[in-house]
């Protein structure tokens, strides 16, 4: 099976090369396509939002990244790629929930989007509490640990 997606945007920040901490104080475009204009009428009425992007820079090897320690770090646990968010997957998919700083038009600005420059926005969908917070969820101790000092 063969899925195709579009990108509806683009990611227009500062950020060059990927990195593994700090994204937590950088503030992003998502300039839409002229095609999906008119699309942001009412986000304006949430805090966040989740953004799904393509990570076009990401390469999956099976071998290099089936299983690994999360960020590459000795101080992490050998665990598979679908128990962490790293960005070299199967499927180069992202999502992050950010907070929206304002938008204009076809423009999103948000912060805490860890994305580089020029990434494909596949996707933009609102932040709901009661979809995308779930009480009670529990994380092993070394998500703690590598999160630290990733936002």
């Amino acid at each position: 099976m063969t899925i195709s997606l579009n990108p509806i945007g683009y990611v227009s920040n500062e950020i060059e090369n990927r990195k593994d901490t700090t994204w937590g104080e950088d503030v992003s475009k998502i300039i839409l396509e002229e095609e999906y204009s008119g699309g942001l009428k009412g986000l304006d009425d949430f805090s966040h939002a989740i953004i799904i992007y393509y990570l076009d820079k990401a390469h999956f090897e099976r071998d290099k990244h089936i299983q690994r320690k999360p960020q590459n770090r000795e101080d992490m646990p050998l665990v598979g790629i679908f128990s962490q968010r790293g960005k070299d997957r199967p499927n180069q998919i992202g999502i992050t929930a950010v907070q929206i700083m304002s938008l204009k038009n076809d423009t999103l600005i948000v912060k805490g989007l860890d994305a580089i420059n020029s990434t494909p926005i596949i996707d933009i969908k609102p932040y709901y509490p009661m979809y995308d917070y779930k009480e009670n969820a529990t994380v092993p101790e070394w998500v703690y640990r590598l999160m630290e000092h990733y936002f």
